[in-house]
């Protein structure tokens, strides 16, 4: 059964500056789109969400731009999540802009190298609102512990449409349940929000197994259910982990009990739906 990555970054330092990347340098170098072929060869996915990659400012826009050219000669990239700033008082011109690229889906502002009062700022909560009127997700990027302030953002946004990163970011490797079980419940609870079966392996560590990550995995499709779960591959920040095909592999083993609708619906049926590809 074929995959939508919902979660694929690409980045060019000759091109765009991020200077997270700085502190890790397995990730300090180009992800181009021939790496990404490369490394999604054999796994079965057919077309990717581009995730926005924390570029610098003032280069969000232009990131945005650049993909969206890209995507001219290269369609496996069928949606674009781009970088926004909704804390900025020009945020609705950046949404207009954004609208003019065909691709643009969403919208995603990294929350979780940020205070955790930014997403409680009245502006913010404001321009978050403005994002139906584009038709546009919010990709909601939290550590485990700001779930309660992801929790307060989605109760004040309760017409937007909110996917959940990386399952919270929970500590696999550390196997800390706790709270991060209880507070996705919670944040399951709104029906405005689904949650991205990504990023997994990179928080086991090396030398992680199928079975470390099923209680993870099988406490997200527990709260969500299986209409409000995507799949997202997170390369290059995966190999951190792991390669993308295994990360697609322990996919396919971890959702061998379930059944070919349940896949289905995981695997690109409600990627489809989510971000209207």
């Amino acid at each position: 059964m074929h995959l939508i990555d919902t979660h694929q970054h690409l980045w060019d330092l000759r091109q765009f500056p991020y200077a997270w990347c700085a502190g890790i340098p397995a990730l300090n170098r180009d992800f181009l789109p021939d790496d990404y072929a490369a490394a999604a060869a054999g796994t079965g996915i057919t077309r990717a969400v581009f995730m926005e990659c924390d570029v610098d400012e003032p280069h969000l826009l232009a990131e945005a731009r650049h993909i969206q050219a890209l995507t001219d000669g290269w369609p496996l990239i069928t949606g674009i999540v781009a970088s926004g700033r909704p804390e900025q008082e020009g945020f609705r011109a950046h949404l207009e802009a954004l609208a003019q690229l065909p691709k643009v889906r969403g919208i995603r502002r990294v929350l979780h190298t940020q205070p955790d009062e930014l997403s409680a700022q009245s502006r913010f909560i404001q321009h978050m609102r403005l994002l139906p009127d584009f038709g546009f997700t919010f990709d909601l990027c939290v550590l485990a512990r700001q779930l309660p302030q992801a929790i307060a953002l989605v109760d004040a946004c309760p017409q937007v449409s909110l996917i959940l990163d990386h399952c919270g970011v929970p500590d696999v490797k550390g196997r800390s349940f706790d709270p991060w079980r209880e507070h996705l419940r919670t944040l399951a609870e709104r029906p405005n929000v689904a949650c991205k079966l990504s990023g997994l392996v990179a928080y086991a560590g090396p030398g992680w197994t199928v079975a470390d990550l099923r209680p993870w995995f099988d406490h997200v499709v527990a709260c969500f259910g299986w209409d409000r779960v995507v799949w997202g591959g997170d390369w290059p920040v995966c190999t951190l982990g792991a390669p993308l095909a295994r990360w697609v592999e322990a996919t396919r083993e971890l959702t061998a009990g379930a059944s070919e609708d349940e896949r289905a619906r995981l695997f690109h049926r409600n990627a489809e739906r989510l971000y209207r590809l």
